[in-house]
Formats: structure tokens, sequence, C-alpha cells
């Protein structure tokens, strides 16, 4: 064997490591698994920031009593 075949089969090995791994994440993650990309708009979740940003305000007007 040369190098490159060598090269060759490394590249092979870490592709099939990479697939298997991928494909193990997506099996985990079910339904829950959003692949659409970022979202924007009406479109985007904004659930804990804005709820911690709500509250903010509160706690600030009962600490200065």
């Amino acid at each position: 064997m040369d190098k490159t075949e060598i090269a060759m089969i490394k590249i092979l090995v870490g592709f099939i490591l990479f697939a298997a791994l991928a494909l193990f994440v997506i099996m985990k993650g079910g339904d829950s698994l959003d692949m659409s990309g970022e979202k924007h708009g009406a479109d985007a979740v904004h659930s804990e920031p804005a709820k911690a940003d709500a509250s903010a305000p509160a706690a600030e007007a009962s600490a200065a009593k």
C-alpha cells in the first residue's frame, strides 16, 4: 500500500464514523428535532428570554422600595 491508498482509507473511515454519529443524533432527537434552519419574525419562538425580560422591571421596582 502506498500513501495515497492509506489516505483514502482514512478519509473513508472518517466519513463512515461521521455518518454514523449523525444518524445516531438524528435517531435520538426523534420528533423534537427542528431541521428548518434559522427563524425570524413571527416564526421565531422566544420563550425564556422574554420571561426573564418581563420580570426584570418588577424585580427592580420592588428592590427600589
